[in-house]
């Protein structure tokens, strides 16, 4: 434990880190708690990222606070570390209950189960965060890599473990500021995970006691330093590379705003249909032809209430819309090959590209299924029990086989996401192929006018920023987007309205460094604080 110099400057801080070093039981849970919900302001849409200096130093106090507990404080350092994740996960995931009233005769009975047990899942990360935190804890401000190599290490199992959920990693609270996002060009959101642990923590050194530090104001002065560097790296980039477009490709996207209950509602086939028909080719001012200046338009995630290849009405009103020249990009439901008048049981969540003609170029299945949401883990045994996954369908969707650049007439290659495969950054990227932008087609309408789809905005974005590739991302409720390949959003629809939104696209740039080196540089960045944390630890004893 790091003692606490009561004579320090700021004695109220100092009273109050003192407080949470001796708390126990309840109190130090509902500290906790709160210091980890209050972290979740530092997320989209509310960007109050500065919030992280009151609550990380939290961790740190938590921390030293346990050195006299069993097993050196490691069980007591985990459950605080699981209150602080439960808080930060309960605030920052609520959203995920508005999918359960979508249908809520069926599925409302599950919602404080699932709002609170996903919350409860992930915590365990960030318990076993403060656990490797605790066993690698040493005296004065080296403690503060201790937690950075322990938190982020726990981020990347979250990312990985039963499927990885990386949704909300503590270094989206440094790509709010465009400037600073572009640290994830360098870095990736690991590393920017690491940066924000150690840099946001450090306010909790002012309070040490002089015999272990020094310099107490120096951590949180080379942390702003740090800060500033980013931003002065990002605002360099943002001046020396403004946004160039592709020749010759303009994009449509539609953005229908279609409830829930229509988009799995068969009767509603033709009702959707002349919707996203009359949008796709609705004027948007004196000049506009409507569809026919596109040479690109884009529908949502699984948008249709039928699967699109058998029906071939669909289709003939697909080719009547568009003009020679303009290629439809759609996410679909599609069905596998199968025998003559065999039922549907189960499906692909998938993109179609369809030409002018109706006839259908490209296809490309979903890889990475959303738990719950397209299939049960266990499908079987649960849907034994009477259980099913919110979209219904029995066995649960197909996933695709793997992650690939699909040629689209006009355009450079398209690299295709459905929904939010976009979040996870290591599966982003196909080996040996470079496209030339992405597409991220999506349906936030499950969660509502609330804080998950900017939360999912934000990290497609930063999918960007680390690829160097240009986002078009069409939502049925929102947020639709075109961002280029720096983060900048060149144009974008809001959240809960329906319109079109027309573009030219952005072109790509050279491939930054994040995309030569992978998570590899953050494994350097964790095994040189490791390194020191340990040299350090060694010669305190």
């Amino acid at each position: 434990m790091t003692a606490v110099d009561t004579r320090a400057p700021g004695l109220k801080i100092t009273r109050i880190a003192y407080w949470i070093v001796l708390s126990w039981g309840w109190r130090r849970a509902l500290i906790a708690f709160a210091a980890g919900a209050l972290s979740a302001l530092a997320l989209a849409p509310i960007d109050a990222w500065p919030v992280l200096f009151l609550s990380f130093p939290v961790l740190v106090w938590l921390v030293d606070g346990v050195a006299a507990g069993r097993l050196g404080g490691v069980p007591s350092a985990a459950i605080a570390g699981w209150w602080f994740g439960f808080g930060y996960f309960l605030a920052g995931l609520y959203w995920i209950g508005h999918a359960f009233l979508v249908d809520a005769k069926t599925f409302g009975w599950l919602l404080p189960f699932a709002v609170i047990a996903l919350p409860a899942g992930l915590a365990c990360f960030t318990g076993f965060g403060l656990a490797l935190a605790r066993i690698l804890w040493t005296r004065g401000p080296v403690r503060l890599l201790a937690l950075a190599v322990a938190l982020t290490v726990a981020e990347w199992l979250r990312g990985h473990l039963f499927t990885g959920f990386p949704w909300n990693t503590y270094g989206y609270a440094l790509t709010g500021p465009l400037v600073l996002a572009q640290g994830a060009a360098l870095i990736g959101i690991m590393g920017l995970t690491f940066i924000a642990i150690a840099v946001f923590a450090s306010p909790a050194v002012l309070i040490d006691d002089r015999a272990d530090t020094r310099r107490p104001w120096l951590p949180i002065t080379l942390g702003v330093l740090l800060l500033a560097g980013l931003a002065a790296y990002g605002a360099q980039r943002l001046a020396r590379m403004p946004t160039a477009f592709v020749d010759d490709v303009r994009l449509r996207i539609m953005q229908p705003n279609l409830q829930q209950d229509l988009k799995f509602n068969y009767s509603a086939k033709q009702s959707v249909m002349s919707r996203y028909l009359e949008l796709s080719d609705r004027s948007t001012g004196p000049e506009s032809a409507g569809v026919r200046n596109a040479t690109h338009l884009i529908w949502p995630e699984s948008a249709f209430p039928f699967l699109l290849t058998r029906e071939p009405d669909a289709l003939a009103q697909i080719a009547a819309l568009l003009p020679e020249g303009t290629v439809l990009i759609t996410g679909a439901v599609r069905a596998p090959e199968q025998p003559p008048g065999q039922k549907l049981e189960r499906a692909y969540n998938s993109i179609y590209v369809i030409d002018h003609d109706g006839s259908i170029l490209s296809v490309y299945d979903k890889i990475h299924l959303v738990p719950f949401g397209e299939y049960l883990p266990f499908q079987g045994f649960l849907e034994s029990l009477g259980l099913m996954q919110l979209t219904k369908l029995p066995g649960g969707f197909i996933p695709g086989e793997r992650r690939r650049a699909i040629n689209v007439p006009r355009a450079p290659q398209m690299l295709p996401f459905i929904c939010y495969e976009i979040i996870f950054p290591g599966e982003a990227m196909p080996r040996g192929e470079r496209p030339g932008w992405m597409v991220n087609v999506t349906n936030d309408g499950w969660f509502g006018i609330s804080s998950g789809p900017y939360q999912h905005l934000q990290q497609a974005r930063v999918r960007s920023i680390e690829l160097g590739l240009p986002l078009v991302r069409a939502a049925n409720t929102g947020i639709s987007a075109v961002i280029d390949p720096l983060g900048r959003v060149i144009k974008s629809l809001p959240l809960g309205s329906e319109g079109v939104l027309d573009s030219p696209l952005p072109r790509r740039i050279d491939p930054p460094f994040y995309v030569t080196t992978g998570d590899g540089g953050v494994a350097l960045l964790l095994g040189t604080a490791a390194i020191i944390v340990i040299r350090r630890r060694v010669r305190r004893g």
